[in-house]
């Protein structure tokens, strides 16, 4: 999906810019992009591929901690261990890069 959004969004630049259609043909573009960012459906699947990122990388971050935690140094393994426990603990409602996780 992102990726069609990105081809169409560059399509839509390269249209502007390689034609003589003008401020009114850009304004036009621009209010039509501006209506698909705050449709409330674009919105939803946004995010929730977004959450669908996040719950992924958890998984992976704890299936490799927990194959290759015992093998690092012991100050590599201390992080990983402070790491594990921290997100084991719930997180508190936020993640590390300060958005909810609902």
């Amino acid at each position: 999906m992102r990726y069609k959004l990105m081809f169409v969004a560059g399509l839509a630049v390269g249209y502007v810019l390689g034609t003589r259609a003008g401020r009114e043909r850009y304004e036009q573009l621009k209010k039509s992009a501006r209506q698909i960012a705050e449709n409330p459906a674009v919105r939803n699947t946004a995010e929730t591929a977004a959450q669908q990122g996040r719950e992924f990388a958890g998984k992976a971050y704890h299936a490799v901690s927990e194959k290759v935690g015992d093998r690092m140094p012991d100050s590599v393994a201390d992080r990983v261990r402070s790491l594990r426990e921290r997100t084991a603990g719930g997180g508190g409602g936020e993640d590390d890069w300060g958005t909810s996780n609902t």
